[in-house]
């Protein structure tokens, strides 16, 4: 999992991320590959 201050660049690595907030934190998260996961800190 990456940390990184802004997602919108990496919710464009693929075309089924999806950027969802859980637990007051946003997460990038992928269903069908899931190595692209990431995290706003």
């Amino acid at each position: 999992m990456k940390i990184v201050n802004s997602l919108k660049s990496l919710k464009g690595r693929h075309r089924d991320n999806r950027v969802i907030r859980r637990r007051g934190r946003v997460y990038v998260i992928n269903k069908t590959n899931r190595r692209f996961k990431a995290r706003q800190g």
